[in-house]
């Protein structure tokens, strides 16, 4: 997994590792969900990667947009 920086201040999320149809996100406190296209939707996977990448806005916009809507809990 590639380390979430994020360029605003704190953040829930720590880390993410982006698929060719899902992302994985890890939050601080080590819960790690997979949110697909099959399950999320393609738009709130790719918007999710963008902000992942861009290092802003990624645990505000899962807090607001998608929340429960993950495929699997990891850990």
């Amino acid at each position: 997994m590639k380390r979430y920086v994020h360029r605003g201040g704190k953040t829930g999320v720590a880390a993410f590792e982006s698929g060719p149809r899902s992302i994985t996100i890890r939050f601080q406190d080590g819960s790690t969900y997979r949110y697909t296209y099959a399950k999320t939707g393609a738009q709130h996977v790719e918007a999710m990667k963008e902000l992942a990448t861009g290092g802003k806005g990624l645990a505000t916009y899962i807090n607001q947009r998608v929340r429960g809507d993950y495929a699997a809990r990891l850990v």
